[in-house]
């Protein structure tokens, strides 16, 4: 018989709830900036961009977080559009370097509305206090995350061994356990295990 089976965790694990409300948060600001003509990624470079005469795309990737191909397709996209130029850099021919064009710098005040708009709404309820402990907290999280796991040695699953009564013995009523008597013609038999999950 089994023993010791727990069920699901009484309260949800903490990473799991920030994982969810993330994905929710996403969402939302996805649907936000698609709504003004944008999306997260072109967001962030026009971000990025934003200020700067110019950047090398290698140093563009590494700004936004995205990986160079994904950027490429971005870039590729935006490109199209008309909001950003790429040229090869006069002193460095490997090297492209993408540039803001006027469409670029009109959709990135026009996302930059939106963006405001919805962190004001993020914040509806939290003062300026809560907000910087929730950045706080957040930190906390990530640097959580970065640092090295501790982990612990899982319990030992406990293992319940029943014995079988020799042939003829009493069980515990005082009688015969039938069962094991009617199994005397295996001599080798061994003892059954049932493991318990922890």
């Amino acid at each position: 018989m089994l023993r010791g089976v727990k069920g699901p965790p009484e309260q949800e694990p903490i990473g799991l709830q920030v994982t969810r409300t993330g994905r929710a948060l996403n969402r939302a600001f996805d649907d936000a900036l698609a709504a003004a003509g944008g999306s997260m990624g072109t967001w962030l470079v026009l971000m990025s961009l934003q200020g700067r005469a110019h950047g090398a795309q290698r140093e563009l990737a590494a700004a936004v977080g995205i990986e160079g191909p994904t950027l490429t397709h971005h870039l590729n996209r935006m490109e199209r559009g008309g909001l950003v130029t790429r040229r090869r850099d006069p002193a460095n021919r490997r090297v492209h370097l993408v540039e803001l064009t006027d469409d670029g710098q009109a959709l990135f005040t026009r996302l930059l509305t939106e963006v405001i708009a919805f962190d004001t709404r993020l914040r509806a309820g939290f003062d300026d206090d809560e907000i910087a402990q929730l950045r706080g907290y957040l930190d906390r999280l990530q640097a959580n995350v970065a640092a090295p796991a501790e982990r612990e040695d899982p319990p030992a699953t406990r293992v319940e061994r029943i014995e079988r009564p020799a042939p003829g013995a009493p069980g515990r009523s005082g009688t015969a356990d039938t069962a094991d008597t009617a199994d005397t013609s295996d001599a080798s038999a061994t003892p059954t295990e049932e493991g318990v999950v922890p």
